[in-house]
């Protein structure tokens, strides 16, 4: 695994050997960040982080902060490992905890988040599961947005229309990107440029 731009461009990452993930895909992750335009200054949730890839990418691009939640203790401890490698430990938080326990201690302490990133396991209906969550809408910004990756049979069609819209999906093979914003918020934009 590796950065691919920002600061950090070039650096390679290792994962723990015994690890299961599937950290994103570089092309994935290039997209990601250039429909998001720049991160620079913006808080970022990493949700099922895994490796941490794509909040090591924010962070690399100029985040402010970034919080990684993950509930493999072995995965956090090598997260820890790698921010400091990097020198993005005073910028960066790790939570090992289930993605609903992470986020509801996140809202409690009343953080929110400009971009909320999550990763949930492909194929077990956890994409509208995390949708659901009551502290997901108090975790996000005002005018904050959420990108869910999951594999193209997890469709968002359907999704009820409080508090979420679908603002825009990009697909990369079996992987989707859905971009999600509140609708409560004063505008929501229709394409991915307009993020």
């Amino acid at each position: 695994m590796r950065i691919i731009g920002g600061e950090a461009k070039g650096r390679v990452v290792r994962l723990h050997a015994g690890s299961r993930i599937r950290p994103t895909a570089d092309r994935v992750k290039e997209s990601l960040f250039n429909i998001l335009h720049s991160v620079e200054g913006r808080s970022f949730l990493d949700l099922f982080a895994g490796s941490g890839n794509v909040g090591l990418e924010a962070l690399s691009r100029g985040a402010r902060f970034a919080t990684f939640v993950e509930k493999d203790i072995r995965l956090t401890r090598a997260l820890q490992g790698i921010l400091d490698q990097l020198g993005f430990t005073a910028r960066a938080e790790v939570i090992a905890a289930d993605g609903e326990r992470g986020l509801g201690r996140l809202a409690q302490r009343g953080d929110r988040y400009d971009i909320i990133f999550t990763d949930p396991p492909y194929d077990q209906g956890l994409v509208r599961e995390t949708l659901a969550w009551p502290d997901m809408r108090k975790a996000l910004a005002e005018n904050g947005i959420i990108v869910i990756q999951h594999s193209v049979r997890e469709n968002l069609e359907g999704l009820p229309a409080q508090p979420w819209v679908v603002a825009d999906q990009r697909r990369y093979g079996d992987t989707v990107l859905s971009f999600i914003k509140g609708t409560d918020f004063k505008s929501v934009p229709k394409h991915g440029n307009d993020l």
